[in-house]
Formats: C-alpha cells, sequence, structure tokens
C-alpha cells in the first residue's frame, strides 16, 4: 500500500490522534487534500501564527480562533462535522496541564465529534497520557526516481535564474548523486541538490565528496559518528594484495541497485593484526575501493553513566549511519567497547550493548559495509566471531620483505624525497620485523637529523635511524607472537 492508503485507513478507521514527525509539513498538508478524494472531511490546519484554519476549500477560511492552543482546542470541539485537523509545532504547548486535558478530552470524545487530530512536527515527545491514544505515522522517503526529478527541477530553476544557462551534467556522476540522496526527505534532498548545482552550474564527479559530507553534517543528529574525509586510495596501502581483490570482487554488487539473483549484499568484515601494520589505513582503503563515504564510530563515546543512554546512543548512532547509506561503516578498536560484555560490573551494559550490536549485524537491510578493526583478539566475545557475523576475519600481519621495500617508496615519496637514489631492497632488509607505522617513524627521524645537520637525507642516515630502533615485534616478542600463532591458522592473511 502507499502513504496515502495508509494514512486514508487510519482516518476511514476514525483514529483520534496521529503523530507524524517530518520536516517536510508541506508534503504532509498536500498528502491530506489528496486524501479527502478519497474519504471527505473537513480539513482544518493550526499554526501559532495564523491560527485555526480551513484549508480544503478554493480559498482559507478566516481563522475560528485565536492562535492561543486552548482556543483552538475549544474550537476543535466545537466543530458540528467529523473533521480532520493538522496541528503544525503544536506539542511545546502541551506542557500546560488545561492544554493537555482538552486535547484528551478531544482523542476520547467527550463532548464532540470524532474529529481525527493529527500532529505534524520534527520531534514530537507526548505526554504519557496522549502517547497511549496516539499512532505514529512515518512518511516513506522519496525513492530514485523522486530524487531524480528533483534535481532536474533544481537544474531548470537553475537555468531560469541564469538567463536560459543549461548546467552541465555528467550522467555517472548525476546517477551517483541521486543514489547519495537516498535516505533524505524531499525537502532535505532539495536543499543540497541546490546548493550543487548553485555551486558552479554543473553536475560532476567532483560534487560527490561535497555531497557525502553534506549529508554526513545533516543527518549525524546523534554527535558519536566522525566523517572520514581523506579516504585512502587501494593504491596508497602496501600489501594487502588478497583483501583489495577480495573487496574489488564486491564493489559492483554493493553499489548496485539490484543484486544479481543468489547473491547477498556483503555485510563487512573483521580485520585483526599486529599494532601499527595498517589495519586503519586499510579500513579507509576499503570506504575507496568501494567507492562510497566513511563514516567512524567510536565505542567510547557512546558509553553514559544513565540507565539506557548507552543503548539509546547505539540506535541513534547506526541509525544515522543507516541513513548515510551506501557507505562504510568504521569501528575502530572494536575490543574496547565489547571486551567487558561479560562482565556485571557495570550493570549489564556492555552485554545489552553487545546484543543490539548483534542484532542490527543480522537483520540491516540498509548498504553499510562495517569494518570492524581489532587488536586484542582473546578479548572479543565469541558470538561476534562465529561464521556470519562478518563477511570475512582478514588478519594483517608484519609486512614481508616486497611490502616493507613498497612501504619505503611510498613514504618517501610522499615527503618529496628522491626514492630511486635509495636501495629500497637494503631498508627492507634492515628493517626486517618492523610495521608500517614503524618504517614511517624511521623515515620521519631520519628527516629531523638531516633537518638539524643542515643536509638533505640519505640512504645511510635512514639506516643508522633503522638500527636505533627497536620495533614492536621486539619489545613485545611474546604477545605479537602469541597473535600471530592463533590467528595465522584460524583467518585469511590479508597479503
Amino acid at each position: 500500500m502507499s502513504e496515502l492508503q495508509d494514512l486514508t485507513a487510519l482516518v476511514r478507521a476514525n483514529t483520534a490522534l496521529v503523530v507524524i514527525e517530518t520536516p517536510d509539513e508541506g508534503r504532509v498538508v498536500d498528502l491530506f487534500r489528496h486524501l479527502l478524494m478519497n474519504v471527505w472531511r473537513p480539513l482544518y490546519r493550526w499554526a501559532i501564527t495564523e491560527g485555526l484554519r480551513r484549508v480544503d476549500l478554493d480559498g482559507e477560511d478566516e481563522a475560528l480562533a485565536p492562535p492561543d492552543a486552548t482556543a483552538t482546542l475549544h474550537a476543535i470541539r466545537g466543530l458540528p462535522q467529523r473533521s480532520i485537523c493538522l496541528l503544525l509545532d503544536f506539542h511545546p504547548y502541551l506542557g500546560y496541564a488545561t492544554t493537555q486535558r482538552l486535547l484528551r478530552e478531544i482523542v476520547l470524545r467527550r463532548g464532540c465529534q470524532e474529529h481525527t487530530v493529527v500532529m505534524v512536527g520534527t520531534r514530537i515527545e507526548l505526554p504519557p497520557d496522549l502517547e497511549h491514544h496516539a499512532v505514529r505515522f512515518s512518511l516513506r522517503l522519496p525513492d530514485e526516481k523522486a530524487l531524480l526529478k528533483l534535481v532536474r527541477d533544481e537544474a531548470a530553476v537553475y537555468m531560469r535564474e541564469h538567463g536560459g544557462k543549461r548546467v552541465e551534467v555528467d550522467q555517472e556522476a548525476l546517477e551517483a548523486m541521486v543514489r547519495n540522496l537516498r535516505g533524505l526527505s524531499l525537502t532535505e534532498a532539495r536543499r543540497l541538490a541546490r546548493h550543487l548545482i548553485f555551486a558552479d552550474g554543473a553536475i560532476h564527479a567532483g560534487d560527490l565528496p561535497e555531497l557525502a559530507k553534506l549529508k554526513f553534517e545533516l543527518l549525524n543528529r546523534s554527535g558519536h559518528l566522525h566523517f572520514e574525509y581523506d579516504t585512502a586510495k587501494f593504491a596508497d596501502v602496501a600489501g594487502l594484495n588478497r583483501l583489495k581483490a577480495w573487496v574489488r570482487q564486491r564493489r559492483a554488487a554493493f553499489t548496485a541497485d539490484a543484486l544479481p539473483p543468489g547473491l547477498d549484499p556483503p555485510k563487512g568484515i573483521l580485520l585483526l593484526g599486529v599494532q601499527g601494520c595498517g589495519k586503519s589505513l586499510a579500513a579507509k582503503a576499503v570506504a575507496g575501493g568501494l567507492q562510497v563515504p566513511l563514516v567512524r564510530l567510536d565505542f567510547g563515546t557512546l558509553y553514559n553513566k544513565y540507565h539506557g543512554e548507552t543503548e539509546k546512543n547505539l540506535r541513534e548512532a547506526l541509525a544515522s549511519a543507516e541513513q548515510l547509506a551506501p557507505c562504510v561503516l568504521w569501528m575502530d578498536e572494536l575490543e574496547k567497547g565489547l571486551a567487558a560484555s561479560g562482565s556485571s560490573e557495570d550493570g549489564g551494559v556492555s552485554r545489552r550493548v553487545l546484543g543490539y550490536f548483534l542484532t542490527w549485524m543480522a537483520e540491516r537491510k540498509s548498504k553499510v559495509f562495517l569494518v570492524a578493526t581489532a587488536n586484542a583478539v582473546h578479548d572479543l566475545p565469541p558470538e561476534l566471531l562465529r561464521k556470519g557475523r562478518f563477511d570475512e576475519i582478514f588478519f594483517v600481519d608484519l609486512p614481508d620483505h616486497g611490502t616493507r621495500a613498497e612501504i619505503f617508496r611510498l613514504h618517501l615519496q610522499k615527503r618529496q624525497v628522491a626514492w630511486e637514489e635509495f636501495s629500497l631492497d637494503t631498508l627492507a632488509e634492515a628493517a626486517d620485523g618492523f610495521s608500517g607505522a614503524e618504517i614511517e617513524q624511521a623515515i620521519v627521524g631520519a628527516l629531523y637529523a638531516a633537518h638539524a645537520d643542515g643536509v638533505p637525507v640519505d640512504e645511510a642516515r635512514l639506516l643508522e635511524e633503522i638500527r636505533g630502533t627497536r620495533p614492536l615485534s621486539v619489545l613485545m616478542a611474546e604477545q605479537v607472537q602469541a597473535l600471530r600463532a592463533w590467528a595465522l591458522p584460524r583467518t585469511v592473511p590479508a597479503d
């Protein structure tokens, strides 16, 4: 059934109180105007700026009562026919006992006709006595056909306002823009589309990162997500060849409107590994490889001392991520948020958080690709690691000789050092047991030392810095070896 049919059914059933949370109040009024073609009733609209007026006739009548909320409810009680009354942003006035009681008597049909009262607002919290009688109705978000029409309408507006100048359109970028506007209301989508079109009179691939940023800022109402603006390309990541091939195989299926028969949408991956070996960079590269935005959820910001707030924070954060779909949701150091799930010291909060998180992983339908990273695998709850939670569990090990040479090349090139003058094989051999982060810091240390002496960095100085460094694989050899011994036979090597 369409939302118009659903609303018609509510009115025909004489539903007393309907609550619609939306920023598109104009769309709600239009829906009820169309509804009158199926079931006729007088239609009234109230706002604090204009009072209660009838709006189903050709011209709007004069206000039946002053804008005062109490006077308005008295006027509704006195209407001689069953009517539909749209109350726009009325909920703040329910804090008064008289107003609340009057509305409750209308809902209970005491001394009045069987009216349908519709409360419309962006966010509506009702007193418990009224919430019990309310039916909450959600408007359906526009599909790609409606969003495409919206973008074309905004392009036509631009042309009219700029003397007939046509908007330059890259068809592939247009399709991507429409795809990324999914999850927004018409009002929100129109605002973003207008911003991008009017910025330069064109729709092109360069608009997509800006669109992702604007959409994130609009939807991240919880404040627990962080937008990662600089998503790495796979070319920026040395090694990890098996992981790269795995992501490439699933890119088309993840971004497609409809999956080929027999395929389930990709859910996500868990990245385990030695600290500093590139798990976080790999998470960013996955978003770059799938060509979708990347948002990061920090579990530490979710926890709150008040009962139920932590779980609420997680629900809001995951709901925001779903509205941003298609996207990659990166959960860094997952064990820090879920490690205590078996403990009763926190009043069962971690257990409830884990339960909701596992349910969301199993039941979500939106295109949110989960990338979780962890260092201490033994601290993760077994329920999270069982087959089916993640599509795959990859282990990011210490880089081998060839990968270390590539890491040296990438970081020297990034810092505008002529890497051709260095023997990458010699450097890679000297840095045996180093992680990618430790190789980067060795280069940084050598650059500082060379700058202090007023000379260019050379291979000898870099080798000296490497020999003076004790990598984590030496400092914590037992822990690193234990992690590798556990992971290698149980997980898929990322490289």
